[in-house]
């Protein structure tokens, strides 16, 4: 019977101490709305027309969203693009604030189409590659689409998922 008991308390004491072990995890989906890029650099290569290389910053605030239960806030988006006509690729790094004041670091990739120098679409895949407070150390991937407005504003929706470090 003290053995049996012994083993019973032994188990109730290890569930706990492996469930607060294990890193928090889930699915993000969010909303952002970002103002035109601002300030926007453009340089022409010069191998052929419309071509160019551009670094810009975009303010975004988020619509809808949550990271492990705390709403999404704000972000700014420093990227590189490389623009030939209508067309854009590029990279970038999304610094995202929760309402809490933690930061997620979001690296990402995106092509893009435009017209008249207005962003028409785009889509990119994002990685977190760390943060700060309850962030630190965060993992997690995933993916949004864009529809850009007549205004040189643009729409985000994005999905992904995350695990939260110990």
């Amino acid at each position: 019977m003290r053995r049996l008991l012994f083993v019973l308390a032994a188990t109730c004491l290890a569930v706990p101490t492996t469930l607060a072990q294990t890193p928090a995890s889930g699915k993000t989906a969010s909303g952002w709305k970002c103002a035109a890029p601002s300030p926007a650099n453009a340089l022409p290569v010069g191998d052929e027309p419309n071509h160019m290389y551009v670094v810009e910053q975009v303010q975004c605030t988020a619509t809808k969203g949550e990271i492990a239960g705390v709403k999404e806030k704000e972000g700014t988006g420093t990227e590189f693009a490389e623009v030939t006509g209508d067309t854009s690729k590029g990279h970038g790094m999304f610094v995202e604030t929760l309402a809490n004041g933690d930061k997620a670091f979001v690296s990402y990739t995106f092509t893009g189409t435009s017209k008249n120098k207005v962003m028409v679409s785009g889509s990119n895949k994002w990685t977190f590659t760390g943060g700060t407070g309850m962030l630190k150390g965060i993992k997690g991937n995933g993916a949004c689409t864009a529809k850009g407005d007549a205004d040189g504003t643009a729409n985000f929706e994005c999905s992904g998922s995350y695990t939260l470090a110990k």
